[in-house]
């Protein structure tokens, strides 16, 4: 990913903080010269045994992902496979109206990080069950209300079969923060404001972060 100076993270925990709370990955592998690249659209979560600190560049972490095994990228994919995972946060339309300046251009504000790594297949259905329940674990967690899953493990024990989860090794990583930093600071205020007074909860996020910028 191209990311200009400007617009590279403030801190590896904006990374951090876009996988966890926008993990809906697009997952990426070469495939095949007939086939084409594969891409597919999952659940990424950070592996709950990882025990160190995240790296400048998440270098070393590990994340856990899952698939319908019908998938035919589920069939394409090899431990050992280099892939990609991105991953988009907040981002908004800027309209030239905001800045109150002319001439003026439009443009889009937006957030992503990709992942680089290498993929290692999980064949355990015990290991894939608990791939499942440490995704539901996290995902109540941080977008749920703690739902108690103890009532429905034998449920997901009976879909497991049909799962086919996998690690990423995390081999390095990039955030693109576009936010506007380009603009003098007054103009990227009023961007900021606009963005926080629209009723649109993707704008509102999108402020958010503007806020938290250096």
């Amino acid at each position: 990913m191209f990311v200009p100076d400007q617009y590279r993270e403030p801190d590896t925990a904006w990374m951090v903080d876009i996988i966890r709370r926008f993990p809906l990955a697009t997952f990426v592998t070469n495939g095949t010269a007939a086939a084409g690249p594969f891409a597919t659209h999952l659940p990424v979560i950070p592996d709950p045994a990882m025990t160190h600190d995240w790296t400048e560049n998440l270098a070393g972490a590990t994340l856990l992902g899952h698939m319908n095994r019908k998938n035919r990228h589920w069939s394409a994919l090899e431990s050992g496979s280099v892939i990609l995972a991105t991953f988009t946060g907040p981002h908004a339309y800027v309209s030239p109206t905001v800045y109150a300046k002319s001439p003026a251009a439009p443009t889009w504000n937006f957030t992503s990080v990709h992942v680089h790594g290498v993929a290692e297949k999980i064949d355990s259905l015990e290991e894939t069950l608990e791939v499942v329940r440490a995704t539901v674990r996290a995902y109540e967690r941080d977008h749920g209300t703690d739902w108690d899953m103890s009532e429905s493990v034998d449920y997901f024990r009976s879909m497991v079969p049909g799962v086919g989860a996998f690690r990423i090794r995390v081999t390095g990583a990039e955030g693109m923060f576009k936010l506007s930093q380009e603009q003098a600071p007054e103009v990227r205020d009023r961007v900021r404001r606009s963005f926080a007074e629209r009723p649109c909860g993707r704008h509102r996020e999108t402020a958010q972060l503007m806020e938290r910028l250096p």
